[in-house]
């Protein structure tokens, strides 16, 4: 009740802001480059063992946007993050992220998708959700129902929810618009952590990184080459044998 009054006191000014935001933002591209990749041993006694099978999947993050190619993205430090983990495993990632993609996209084109097995699941959800203004009930709705498509037709065997950044600190947001977001973002948060404490497969990372050049993308908004490898290394924190 009391986040409703707040928007609605505030929603002149949170109108003007975010349009103004919306129109002066630079507008960056996803990352280039292949969405598939592997990581093949060269120990042949290893043949039998099964590969390491992962899925990252999400919204503009995801993707890659703040950085050039895949290699510098999450996808692609995540790789490197993995070889050296499991220098003795084949390693198998997917990446399925598109620009804009809320939790509900996300469901969609799942479901459209054919079935395939993932033992691994990382997922970046949640920006644009806060920014279409959702409500934090439905985004655990959503979560949950990603959540068990991931375990019923993908397979997965363990699944990383990462966590909305931290939105009060974007450098590209002003005041008040800033704060309210970034209090949203602290909602749909606690639906994930919910989530999380009631499901063994599931965990959330949180990335907390200092918002500055190379850490942060040119447009204050989406993570640099170093914001992306440290995202890489906290997944890897969380990563099961």
């Amino acid at each position: 009740m009391l986040n409703f009054f707040v928007k609605l006191a505030l929603a002149p000014v949170l109108l003007v802001q975010g349009r103004r935001v919306k129109r002066e933002t630079p507008r960056l591209p996803e990352a280039a480059g292949s969405r598939l990749g592997t990581i093949t041993t060269n120990n042949k006694a290893l043949t039998q063992t099964k590969p390491l099978r992962i899925l990252i999947c999400g919204d503009s993050a995801a993707a890659g946007v703040g950085v050039a190619n895949q290699q510098q993205a999450l996808a692609g430090c995540l790789e490197r993050e993995l070889q050296s983990r499991f220098p003795l495993r084949d390693i198998h990632w997917t990446l399925w992220a598109t620009n804009g993609d809320t939790s509900a996209v996300a469901l969609v084109k799942l479901h459209l998708r054919p079935a395939q097995n993932f033992d691994l699941v990382i997922t970046s959800l949640g920006v644009n959700d806060v920014t279409s203004g959702l409500a934090d009930y439905r985004f655990f709705r959503q979560q949950q129902a990603l959540i068990r498509v991931f375990r019923d037709k993908f397979s997965a065997r363990q699944i990383l929810l990462t966590a909305v950044p931290p939105m009060r600190h974007f450098p590209a947001l002003p005041q008040p618009l800033r704060w309210y977001l970034g209090r949203q973002a602290d909602r749909l948060n606690a639906q994930l952590q919910r989530i999380a404490q009631h499901d063994s497969m599931v965990e959330v990372v949180d990335v907390n990184f200092p918002l500055q050049a190379d850490v942060i993308a040119s447009d204050g908004f989406h993570p640099g080459p170093v914001g992306y490898q440290l995202w890489a290394k906290a997944v890897l924190d969380r990563v099961r044998e």
